[in-house]
């Protein structure tokens, strides 16, 4: 695994205008979520320049494109107030040291491997998280929208004061942002290639609130520091520390998901394969420097990954171009953006929210199924009203209990019982017990498929409804490729309850992966050698001559 992204100049052109073109939706995406986050668009465009500039050196997506996003504004905006709330004067210093740490977790995250599990996740959990940040956002930016701070006390504090906010209205701001939010909506998406409807929602915005409504009672980003940001040391306490390893892990895991889903799509998009664990170091990396020099944090972005994949890039080297361009805009020309509408802002970031809310599978989860959609559902509910780990945890325990119990249903079918009577096999209805007559029968226990904890249960219960008067027992597991410890536990009790009765046991089939497991629990032992054997018929003529020892075949 090589230390750096795949970085060559063999594409040159495509690499510098997809890096060009992904910088300049960058800009007005980075001021809008470094305003909503509360951070302040400096932060913004650090956390823009940082995050990606680190990921396409160290990540493994080389067309990736990295910075503050939706989902990662949300978590942000909720760190940063509630560490406002709790310290006032060190809660911002502690928001982006909290950034530091969520960093480090990520890198923790690829050294685990962690990151292959990502993409394995239900899409009904994917979806309905996703959607419920979009809300987040959607209802965050409400009061800025109407031309107004956002309430403290994130969703729920905005609800509370929802009337005070309408009767507040200020109408040129709504002005704005509404025509913001219907240019972006409405945007013709063959333009969209060639000209970014975010930096023109930008451009015309600033021009109406300059030279038409004058400036006047019009809220501002106001001038953002020129030159490089300062290093931003970590500021905590022993006792703070636990808020903010829990916001950590929130951050991390979420620009974990946002980031692996995005370079799912970059693959998609270029075929290429990257891997996975590797991009966790770099997105680690990025925020531990966004966090340091007072960026917001950030994960792979959607609409830049696309935009600089369409553009024609091909390896790291565009978003090097992006971030470098990003950084000579604050070293050099961060005072232009002072007159800049945050009612602008309030537009983009609304259309941000809007366009992260899974419509699509919304619109036919119930058609598709009513157990996903329902899962769905409380994944959003759990998400704007709980705790996003809260929703995630929740959603995925319960999509794996569903998963499982179809998984038991299909593979039950496979545990089969059936009795030997004069030695000619006859086969029984699952849950059949054997006749009282059965002298002389051999109990054929055929087990089929994967072994999973699931049908622990089911292979008890399957023999503990068969009668006990059989003489030899035959365990088969010739369809059953792998055991899991339950599983083992079960059949090692209905072999040595056998046993002790006095009766033969006799295992046929067993793959080595089978052997290996019952050996460590002592079962084949306890059965001993010569009773096992490579296939059924082998295993039955043994339990034929046993019970009649006069008989050959």
């Amino acid at each position: 695994m090589s230390l750096l992204n795949e970085i060559h100049f063999n594409n040159l052109k495509g690499d510098l205008f997809g890096g060009v073109t992904a910088a300049v939706i960058a800009l007005p995406m980075a001021l809008a979520f470094g305003v909503a986050s509360g951070a302040g668009p400096a932060a913004g465009l650090y956390g823009a320049i940082l995050v990606g500039l680190f990921a396409a050196l160290f990540g493994s997506t080389p067309t990736l494109i990295s910075e503050p996003t939706g989902p990662m504004t949300v978590v942000m905006t909720a760190v940063i107030a509630s560490l406002i709330a709790a310290n006032p004067e060190n809660g911002m210093a502690m928001a982006f040291s909290t950034v530091v740490l969520a960093g480090l977790f990520q890198i923790v995250f690829g050294l685990v491997k962690a990151g292959k599990y990502v993409t394995m996740m239900p899409y009904s959990v994917v979806s309905g998280f996703m959607s419920g940040i979009g809300i987040i956002l959607i209802v965050l930016q409400f009061a800025p929208f109407l031309g107004q701070a956002t309430p403290p006390g994130g969703v729920l504090g905005t609800l509370s004061e929802f009337q005070t906010i309408i009767n507040n209205i200020k109408p040129n701001e709504l002005l704005l942002a509404l025509g913001t939010l219907l240019l972006l909506a409405f945007f013709p998406k063959k333009l969209s290639k060639t000209i970014p409807p975010q930096l023109l929602a930008l451009l015309i915005g600033t021009f109406f609130a300059i030279f038409y409504f004058n400036g006047e009672d019009l809220r501002q980003i106001g001038e953002i520091p020129t030159g490089l940001p300062s290093l931003q040391l970590p500021v905590f306490t022993g006792g703070q520390l636990g808020i903010m390893f829990v916001n950590a892990i929130v951050l991390a895991m979420l620009g974990t998901i946002d980031a692996l889903l995005t370079s799912v799509i970059a693959e998609n998009l270029t075929k290429k394969e990257s891997d996975p664990n590797k991009e966790l170091y770099g997105q680690g990396l990025g925020n531990i420097a966004a966090g340091l020099f007072g960026g917001i944090p950030g994960a792979g972005a959607t609409m830049g990954t696309v935009v600089n994949i369409q553009a024609g890039a091909q390896t790291a080297l565009s978003g090097i171009v992006r971030a470098i361009i990003l950084l000579i805009i604050v070293l050099i020309a961060a005072d232009l953006t002072a007159e800049i509408p945050l009612a602008v802002l309030a537009g983009i970031a609304m259309k941000v929210g809007i366009d992260i809310i899974d419509w699509k599978f919304i619109g036919r989860a119930y058609r598709v199924s009513p157990k996903s959609a329902a899962i769905m559902l409380g994944v959003i509910l759990l998400t704007v009203f709980v705790d996003l780990i809260a929703a995630v945890a929740i959603g995925v325990f319960v999509a794996n209990i569903l998963t499982i119990e179809r998984f038991i249903k299909m593979h039950t079918d496979k545990i089969s019982a059936m009795y030997t009577d004069d030695h000619k096999t006859q086969p029984t209805d699952a849950q059949s017990i054997l006749p009282t007559d059965s002298g002389g029968a051999i109990l054929i226990f055929s087990l089929g498929g994967p072994l999973f904890f699931g049908l622990a249960k089911a292979i008890s219960r399957q023999y503990a409804t068969l009668a006990d008067n059989h003489e030899v027992l035959v365990v088969d597991f010739e369809d059953v490729p792998l055991i899991g410890v339950s599983s083992s536990l079960a059949i090692e009790g209905l072999i040595l309850d056998d046993l002790k009765k006095g009766r033969a046991v006799y295992v046929s089939g067993m793959s080595s992966r089978v052997k290996k497991r019952l050996s460590h629990l002592g079962v084949i032992n306890a059965v001993g050698e010569k009773n096992i054997f490579n296939t059924r018929e082998e295993a039955l003529k043994a339990a034929t001559l046993q019970l009649n020892p006069s008989k050959t075949s």
